[in-house]
């Protein structure tokens, strides 16, 4: 593996270079088949940089070389998106990157996926740790089978679902099909994401691994911890090294301590969170310094929707904590497990006893979604327009405190 990695600064562009020019040089993918896995624009990555050092690198000396955008189920990008994801202008995509085709995840479409085997009701219990026993079919995008060589190149930070992002999860979900996307969502939210997140191994990840293993195309990994400044460390190499390297220094960059719990938050989200299914972030990766009874505000005035590919049946069942869909199982089990796994995700901890819901927190939006829309889902609302930034700020003795481009950091207490 090579890489560079470092807490306390950001890597200088020539250090980045290097480490990607000598990868790729040692792989030797002369004459190969190359397809790279990258983000969409709901993950802090400077995937334009990244783009034309690997290009530079292998156009002219791969077979061929092309990009695949790892959507999991989120909205599938226009043309228009994709150039602005890799900040390419139309004439350069259709002349320097001409040989170069830059593609959606179409997991809308059935033809897209190949089935790879399947994961037994036993090794599901086993990984699950008794949660889940169910047969699970392995499909992913069958262009992972057309290619001599795949490439994840993506970055690693804390996870609701899996414990870190990044590495073989650029397969699953990132181009898999619907039916482990449910499985592994749902085992994430039996296990709950405050349990979860900034956690390296985790019977999620194991799902994920197991996986993995199915997929007989070579894989390749360069992961890299990213800030809105820019990367502090990049690993190439084995997908497990790399990503483990890229974990251990993402823990140490991401995760940031407090001394004491809060009462009110104001996550401010990043426009890179065009709905609430990314911009929940907001309310995960700040939910362990919230005090009980305590309120999140997602502050967010250009979402207008909880989800554009799922909001239909958010709307429909609503957000509530773990417990009021397991211990209403019957009326709720042919839904969507990945919808129902980011409703408890949002809601958060709490019971469900006697019919009465009690979430630990309270959830607010101050966003574009309305009062009404809001209060029909169970959340709280606050009008966008109202909300004075500087009046929450310095307030932090009265138990406010202020998070700006919420959904990269991971909040925690500080160990006692």
């Amino acid at each position: 593996m090579i890489g560079l990695g470092y807490a306390n600064r950001l890597l200088s562009n020539d250090e980045i270079q290097s480490v990607v020019a000598q990868a790729l040089d040692a792989w030797d993918l002369k004459n190969k088949r190359v397809l790279v896995i990258v983000p969409d624009r709901t993950r802090t990555a400077p995937i334009p940089s990244l783009f034309r050092l690997v290009h530079q690198e292998l156009a002219g000396k791969a077979k061929s070389l092309d990009f695949l955008v790892a959507l999991g189920t989120h909205s599938v990008m226009s043309e228009e998106a994709l150039n602005q994801l890799f900040a390419l202008t139309p004439e350069e995509r259709n002349g320097k990157y001409a040989g170069t085709r830059i593609l959606n995840h179409r997991w809308d479409l059935p033809e897209t996926f190949a089935t790879l085997g399947f994961i037994s009701p036993q090794e599901t219990m086993e990984i699950s740790q008794g949660m889940l026993s169910v047969e699970v079919p392995v499909k992913i995008n069958a262009l992972v089978l057309q290619y001599d060589v795949l490439l994840i190149c993506g970055p690693v930070f804390p996870h609701e679902v899996v414990g870190f992002s990044g590495g073989n999860k650029y397969f699953f979900p990132g181009v898999s099909g619907r039916e482990i996307i449910d499985f592994t969502h749902w085992l994430g939210a039996l296990l709950t994401s405050y349990a979860i997140i900034g956690v390296k191994h985790t019977p999620v990840r194991a799902i994920i691994e197991h996986a993995a293993q199915m997929i007989p195309t070579p894989k390749l990994c360069i992961a890299f911890v990213a800030t809105h400044d820019g990367l502090h460390g990049i690993y190439a190499g084995d997908i497990q090294a790399a990503w483990s390297a890229a974990a251990d220094l993402s823990a140490q960059v991401h995760i940031r301590y407090v001394d004491h719990p809060y009462q009110r938050v104001l996550s401010i989200m990043p426009e890179q969170y065009d709905d609430l299914w990314t911009g929940a972030k907001g309310m995960y990766k700040l939910e362990p310094v919230i005090a009980d009874g305590g309120e999140v505000v997602i502050y967010a005035p250009h979402i207008h929707e909880f989800s554009y590919t799922h909001g239909k049946v958010i709307e429909a069942i609503g957000y509530h904590v773990r417990d009021f869909f397991v211990k209403q199982w019957d009326q709720y089990k042919n839904h969507p497990w990945g919808v129902l796994a980011h409703s408890t995700h949002l809601r958060g901890l709490g019971s469900f006893e006697q019919g009465v819901e009690k979430p630990r927190i309270r959830v607010t939006l101050a966003t574009g979604i309305s009062k009404e829309r809001c209060e029909n889902v169970g959340l709280g609302y606050l009008n966008p327009a109202q909300i004075r930034i500087g009046d929450w700020q310095g307030r932090a003795q009265e138990g406010i405190l202020v998070v700006p481009n919420a959904g990269d950091l991971l909040y925690r207490l500080k160990p006692r």
